[in-house]
């Protein structure tokens, strides 16, 4: 689980290297079952007050809908990577499918290449209900094939996303419309130990979660290092 941290922190840093935003939006996410092992099963509500975005390449920006401003190794909040800012861009209004982030696997097991990755992935992250566990956090799951459910195990979809803004990823945007972000899902979340690529997703062990943000890009004041 700690490869599984790694990826995030790593994620998080280079968003960093983005102009800050000062977080003000408007937003939910909920599940009615929330699944992590040895942290949390059961209810669920976020209730964030933190909204953020921070380009990190020219194609590529990291969302965060967060409870608090600290930093995500302290927080309970919700990373959203967009993996192509432009073709996300020319799909608005369109429900887009949420999978796996790239190179996140369960420890053991290899990194298996996808040519087709999803454009966007999604991480889920309790470090601060859950602080004293080392697997605070689980990830949006591939879309399966129906193979036919068998002792619980069932086929389910990766789950989707419709964005019906996005910031258009320049820090210097002058335009108001090209700052917001709006955005609706409904994604399944998991861990990778509890589901083998390509096989059969356990019922009891994926949270569906659903939520919905709005925010505007305002940069601000660079993060301090420390909460």
């Amino acid at each position: 689980m700690k490869r599984l941290r790694h990826c995030l922190t790593c994620a998080a840093l280079l968003a960093s290297l983005g102009g800050c935003t000062v977080g003000e939006g408007d937003g939910y996410v909920k599940s009615t079952k929330l699944y992590i092992r040895d942290c949390w099963n059961g209810g669920f509500d976020l209730r964030p007050d933190f909204f953020a975005t921070n380009p990190f390449s020219d194609s590529t920006q990291v969302i965060r809908v967060q409870r608090g401003d600290n930093l995500q190794e302290v927080s309970d909040g919700l990373m959203i990577l967009v993996n192509d800012t432009n073709a996300v861009r020319e799909r608005l209004g369109d429900e887009l499918e949420v999978g796996m982030p790239v190179g996140v696997s369960c420890p053991g097991r290899p990194v298996v290449y996808d040519e087709n990755p999803a454009l966007v992935n999604m991480s889920l992250y309790l470090h601060d209900s859950c602080h004293t566990q080392e697997g605070a956090t689980i990830h949006s799951l591939d879309a399966v094939e129906d193979a036919g459910g068998l002792g619980g195990a069932v086929a389910m979809l990766g789950g989707t996303i419709t964005f019906n803004k996005l910031f258009s990823g320049d820090i210097n945007e002058q335009d108001g419309s090209e700052r917001l972000t709006e955005a609706s899902f409904e994604v399944r979340f998991g861990s990778p130990c509890d589901h083998p690529p390509g096989g059969l997703q356990n019922a009891d062990l994926v949270s569906v979660v659903t939520g919905y943000f709005k925010f505007y890009f305002q940069r601000g004041q660079p993060a301090q290092p420390f909460p």
